[in-house]
């Protein structure tokens, strides 16, 4: 903490130049976010602090940073993600899911990965984790206990018919000896036996739930780029792009976002779900989907079943808190998808302003729904209060809304807020000490670089940096850069900003990497290899799913292939 400002003291003193103060301030903030030496939300800080003083931008000007829009869509989204939590509305969809995928094991794989990749596109990657893995290691429980119980009446029955067999030849003229030899032989050959299989198992078992754990950890990952609430990078590329490019025209909004990223998680799911059963299951399809089973691999099956449904059946029906939430939920996305579409006029344009759709935003509709939430009563019954000492006449007690403040207290993640206003501080700040207009002069040469392979090596490289670091940390860091980068070039910007955002949650192969691996590997069923040698696969497989994507569906829906005049700020790119 004290070594790295001074370590770096030099370059703003032996160039004291805006460009390099700016580099200075990013620099240590990089340093102090990639090892955690102070608090991350402590770090978002700084910008405040050093700025003024290195005479970069006024105070009031970077404290109007720290609460965006982009906030405001983060903090509203949370707000419906908390009152999901707290009602358990998440279980229930959860439960319900995987009564209808069954538990034959690719399937059950494929149920577990649709369910959390679903979750984490409208809650916290966090938070879909921790509610996921006890339901998994639950039915894991339960499939393991089937397996020893089949496994042991099996073994028991075949002991019967052996025994038998013996029996009958034990009564035979002159094989009393030869018997005895064959009893005593058969003993040990069926000890043997059942060790062997109680072996093959318990390995068996053992993949299985690796497979399980890793499957919820990387679907939180995966599902939370779908949507563009679902996890905090794609906010901070909104926010990045509305702050460096002001004209924009509003090119990152909810629709656009979910048209462009929901392909892409789709097709990076089921590719992660391909490379889970052939990595732990094997390659015996047929087996794995169930069409070979025999009657006590069924039961098995019927047992795990029946423990999810007995699960589903304790939550009773639905509650009229839970009916109020998916209402509001489905309106929610509704008011965010029809807002502004960009191929048909949106209800903000026709209702409020033809010309301008800047006035209501994504964050409008978010704190509205946030509103609604804490209006709504979450029971339509009242209570009455009994008659005090004094005779007074019982009183109506109207029952609690849907959230409380002192629910989101409890449960708001109040850094990663500050964290995003920090990000933003320092990309006003690069912009309006020069920074990113010399980094962008010295990225020139790029140009004879084809722009794919750009894109590619830019994936790679922040997919390698987010295992290490926060993926906000490596997002916050990265887009300006990569800004800078397009701009320079002529390049549309989106063309590299947009892989770098999504290839910062490509964070697979480290536990530290994102609270959801972490969470995932403190069940005990994993190990740091394993979840290497899985994630280093997925991250390629990743990386390439991103700019197949980028080449195809989204360089038509961005109109990739041109360099829009909002990008050329400079006026250099004709």
């Amino acid at each position: 903490m004290l070594l790295v400002p001074i370590l770096f003291l030099p370059l703003p003193l032996a160039i004291p130049t805006k460009e390099a103060q700016c580099g200075y301030v990013i620099i240590v903030m990089a340093l102090f976010w990639c090892t955690e030496a102070l608090p991350l939300a402590v770090t978002a800080f700084l910008p405040v602090l050093l700025f003024p003083l290195m005479n970069i931008m006024d105070s009031t000007t970077v404290c109007q940073e720290y609460l965006k829009d982009s906030n405001m869509l983060f903090i509203g989204g949370l707000f419906m993600a908390i009152a999901i939590e707290n009602w358990h509305l998440h279980k229930r969809v959860a439960l319900r899911v995987l009564l209808t995928t069954g538990v034959r094991p690719a399937l059950l794989l494929m149920g577990f990965m649709i369910v959390t990749a679903f979750l984490s596109m409208w809650i916290s990657n966090t938070a879909t984790a921790a509610m996921m893995v006890p339901i998994a290691q639950a039915v894991l429980e339960q499939l393991r206990k089937s397996e020893v119980d089949s496994n042991s009446a099996g073994q028991t029955s075949e002991n019967i018919n052996k025994a038998f067999e013996l029996q009958e030849e034990s009564t035979k003229p002159g094989s009393s000896k030869e018997t005895e030899g064959k009893g005593n032989s058969y003993a040990l050959t069926v000890e043997e036996d059942r060790k062997r299989n109680a072996s093959l198992l318990e390995e068996k078992h053992k993949k299985f739930s690796t497979g399980m754990s890793l499957c919820i950890c990387y679907s939180a990952s995966i599902g939370g780029i779908a949507t563009l609430t679902g996890t905090t990078p794609n906010l901070i590329l909104q926010g990045q792009v509305d702050e460096l490019f002001p004209s924009n025209g509003n090119v990152i909004n909810f629709a656009s976002w979910f048209s462009f990223a929901f392909p892409t998680m789709i097709l990076l799911l089921v590719l992660a779900w391909i490379w889970l059963q052939i990595l732990f299951l094997g390659f015996n399809f047929h087996e794995n989907f169930g069409c070979a089973s025999n009657a006590s691999v069924k039961a098995k099956e019927q047992q795990a079943y029946n423990l999810i449904k007995e699960e589903s059946k304790k939550m009773g029906s639905m509650t009229f808190a839970e009916k109020a939430i998916t209402v509001l939920f489905v309106l929610l996305v509704v008011l965010w998808f029809t807002r502004d579409p960009g191929f048909v006029p949106g209800w903000a344009t026709v209702l409020f302003n033809k010309n301008d759709t800047s006035y209501v935003t994504d964050a409008t509709v978010a704190i509205f729904i946030s509103v609604l939430l804490f209006i709504i009563p979450s029971d339509m019954s009242v209570s009455f209060r009994g008659k005090d000492q004094t005779g007074n006449k019982p009183r109506i007690q109207a029952p609690p809304a849907l959230l409380a403040w002192k629910v989101v207290h409890q449960k708001m993640p109040w850094n990663i807020v500050l964290l995003l206003g920090g990000g933003f501080a320092l990309a006003k700040g690069s912009e309006e000490s020069g920074l990113s207009s010399w980094l962008g002069s010295k990225l020139t040469p790029l140009q004879q670089i084809p722009h794919p392979a750009i894109s590619v090596l830019l994936c790679l490289l922040v997919a390698t940096f987010t295992e290490c670091a926060s993926n906000v940390a490596t997002t916050t860091l990265f887009l300006p850069i990569v800004a800078s980068l397009a701009e320079a070039i002529c390049l549309n910007p989106l063309y590299l900003m947009l892989p770098c955002t999504l290839s910062a949650s490509l964070a697979f192969m480290l536990p530290v990497a994102t609270p959801a691996n972490a969470i995932a590997f403190s069940n005990g069923q994993l190990k740091v290899m394993d979840m290497a040698k899985a994630g280093f696969v997925l991250n390629i497989l990743g990386v390439l799913t991103i700019n197949l994507a980028m080449n195809t569906w989204a360089s038509s829906l961005f109109q990739l292939q041109t360099f829009p005049s909002w990008a050329n700020r400079t006026g250099t790119c004709l």
